[in-house]
């Protein structure tokens, strides 16, 4: 029998051990039972509601209620508010399940904040430092940039509203304070009518994030970092924040996975 060579035993071992290994699995951050495992925050009043800032605790503005026989996350919306994971994230699709509630206080508000860090309060009064992928109606996947947060977005520039649109294929411009503006509006339109629930996915690698909407991608973020100085530092991770922010807001699910890539379907 012919002798088998070290080296070929080494590659059988870690091929082996390769194989073995489980892919990533999808990250549960909503249990289905209580909030233990995230950060609240309760900041500014909504303008002109100083009497439910005074009413607002930490125990009614966040929690898990009953709706239709399932627990989902109930974000009252009646004032300006954080609620946070307390893990950060990196290299990540996340997935959140929401739809807007009945309340109305100021307008049906709210946003997915990643890459959030630093303090509460720090930005606008209420939240970490971030990126927000809008969740407000009407305004779904929006991008908006707070404090000192950058990014780089192909985007053309309505005149008559002032405003500026991702644009797949137009030039990449810069965004955030000193640049093009804090604000990119989406592609298209990809919201539920009210009362029905939204998926919302959040692609993030490396400096390049996608916000896709109900399965349409409608907003591509290249370069995110923070401006310190005039000298741009690349971000690429942070925890989530979800707003209170003025509307009543249901979360059924919350999910994350690590990924090494974004899927270049969604990139198109």
């Amino acid at each position: 029998m012919k002798k088998i060579s070290f080296s070929i035993v080494l590659f059988v071992f870690f091929l082996s051990l390769f194989s073995c290994q489980k892919p990533p699995e999808w990250q549960v951050l909503f249990n289905g039972q209580n909030l233990d495992n995230w950060d609240k925050f309760i900041g500014t009043p909504l303008k002109g509601k100083d009497s439910l800032f005074q009413l607002a605790t930490l125990e009614n503005v966040f929690t898990v209620a009953d709706l239709n026989g399932e627990k989902v996350i109930r974000i009252a919306g009646t004032v300006n508010g954080a609620l946070a994971t307390q893990q950060a994230f990196e290299n990540y699709h996340l997935r959140l399940v929401f739809k807007w509630g009945d309340s109305v206080y100021t307008t049906r508000n709210s946003g997915l904040l990643y890459h959030s860090f630093g303090e509460f309060g720090a930005a606008l009064g209420t939240w970490m430092t971030n990126i927000e992928c809008q969740l407000m109606h009407d305004n779904l996947g929006d991008t908006y940039l707070m404090n000192n947060t950058v990014c780089e977005t192909s985007a053309v520039k309505n005149d008559s509203l002032n405003q500026f649109f991702f644009t797949p294929g137009a030039e990449a411009l810069k965004f955030g304070e000193g640049f093009n503006g804090k604000s990119i509006k989406k592609l298209k339109d990809a919201e539920k009518p009210l009362g029905e629930w939204n998926t919302v996915e959040l692609y993030s690698v490396g400096q390049t994030t996608v916000h896709v909407v109900n399965g349409i991608p409608v907003m591509i973020n290249h370069h995110t970092g923070i401006n310190e100085n005039g000298v741009i530092k690349p971000i690429t991770s942070g925890k989530i924040q979800l707003q209170s922010e003025g509307g009543e807001l249901f979360v059924k699910s919350l999910d994350v996975i690590l990924i090494k890539k974004i899927p270049s379907e969604i990139l198109k």
